[in-house]
């Protein structure tokens, strides 16, 4: 693998001039319907100051954002290394690297497969994004092989993820798959990891599990406001997280048609940190820098 590539650009200081960084918004296509295009999204993330990390289930958004910020808007992509959209592939990471372009401020966030295990269960309503579309026809194994190690194709990932300017993500890992992740990102020296969505139930982390691994160098903590609108836990669980761990990013996890819009979910995200008794060191801190530096340099 080459040289790691820098990413262009006064990165840090353009993420650090937004309001708020979402590291994780859905938006059409995807493998279901959603509230916002990429480039309506992006307007309403720019409405609020804000900027915003585009996530699909079905393909690479690297593309879609590099034609947004043409325009002007505050998004940068990501790949989901689901079968869909190229598989565990380092190949699948370079070309959705040069998709989001040379100009970008913000490294591509690449996760782990989310179609992968026993489906999750979830509460929300979804349909279909394409008549055609059969979910489960697409669902694959996990990121470990039968003898609990991680697969080869992982470690290629893993490799990639180290040498060019992308994070990685765990996506759909359970708590052990996830720990294998954060192992041997560490022993290649991967500079960014971000655990994805680390309390939801699939996940499974605790306060205490985030705080054994708050050493880990460049490992973040994603908490998503989809946790919380979904009652898996509530503001107090979230105010021990933050104190567990230095690095926690706090994204929406949102898009769908059925859950708050952006400015509705930054409305009950005050309220939230008002009841986790935040300070407004440590919401600054979940809410632009740590996101900020999670995404550049």
């Amino acid at each position: 693998m080459r040289e790691r590539a820098p990413v262009r650009g006064t990165a840090l200081g353009e993420m650090a001039a937004h309001a708020l960084v979402d590291v994780h918004y859905h938006a059409g296509p995807d493998l279901y319907d959603r509230r916002l295009t990429s480039a309506a999204a992006g307007r309403a993330y720019a409405k609020v100051g804000g900027w915003v990390v585009l996530k699909s289930h079905l393909t690479s958004t690297a593309a879609r954002a590099w034609e947004a910020r043409q325009e002007g808007l505050p998004v940068s992509g990501t790949l989901v290394l689901n079968e869909l959209a190229g598989g565990i592939r380092p190949a699948a990471v370079e070309q959705a690297v040069y998709a989001h372009g040379p100009d970008t401020p913000a490294r591509l966030v690449v996760h782990l497969p989310t179609l992968a295990g026993p489906a999750h269960t979830s509460t929300l309503r979804r349909t279909s994004f394409h008549p055609l579309l059969d979910v489960d026809r697409w669902r694959a194994d996990g990121v470990l092989a039968p003898d609990g190690r991680l697969r080869q194709d992982v470690g290629e990932v893993l490799r990639a993820a180290r040498d060019l300017p992308v994070v990685l993500a765990t996506g759909h890992c359970d708590r052990e798959a996830a720990l294998r992740v954060v192992d041997e990102a560490v022993r290649l020296g991967v500079p960014r990891l971000l655990l994805t969505h680390a309390t939801h139930p699939m996940s499974g982390f605790t306060p205490a599990d985030l705080a054994g691994l708050s050493s880990v160098p460049g490992l973040h903590v994603e908490v998503t406001a989809l946790t919380l609108l979904l009652g898996h836990h509530d503001a107090g669980h979230l105010g021990d997280v933050v104190r567990a761990h230095p690095r926690v990013v706090f994204s929406s996890d949102l898009g769908q048609p059925d859950q708050p819009d952006v400015e509705e979910w930054l409305d009950l995200r005050t309220r939230w940190f008002h009841d986790a008794g935040l300070t407004a060191q440590e919401i600054e801190d979940i809410t632009r820098s740590n996101p900020a530096n999670l995404l550049t340099p």
